[in-house]
């Protein structure tokens, strides 16, 4: 009887071995396809940085916000800039909000978007 508990338990060790490494083969797979997406995006920042050398559209989008936020403590500006705002939550057709989300992302960074749309902190 002690020979059939044993292969039992032989068993059940080699089973559990056997999910062991099946789990950490696949944590070890996650593992380097997350670090392969972090190198991805950390050579495609460094390729949209490099490319965008020389480039004012960071520059005219910082001059822009810039010149809103003035205008907000400007009184003779404030109703000008409260209607700006209204005009664009209502009014602005979501293709052309997107497209300045895109822009404004791609000025500041990618990783950014969110922030800018409020889907991220």
């Amino acid at each position: 009887m002690i020979p059939i508990i044993d292969g039992v338990i032989k068993l059940g060790q080699t089973v559990l071995e056997a999910r062991v490494v099946k789990t950490k083969a696949a944590a070890e797979a996650e593992a380097k396809i997350m670090i392969n997406r972090s190198e991805q995006d950390g050579a495609w920042e460094a390729q949209m940085a490099a490319a965008t050398q020389g480039s004012w559209k960071d520059e005219a989008w910082t001059i822009m916000f810039i010149v809103i936020i003035v205008a907000c403590f400007l009184p003779w500006t404030q109703d000008t800039v409260r209607e700006g705002f209204v005009v664009l939550d209502t009014v602005t057709p979501d293709w052309f909000k997107n497209a300045v989300y895109l822009s404004i992302g791609a000025s500041f960074g990618v990783r950014g978007i969110g922030i800018v749309k409020g889907t991220k902190k």
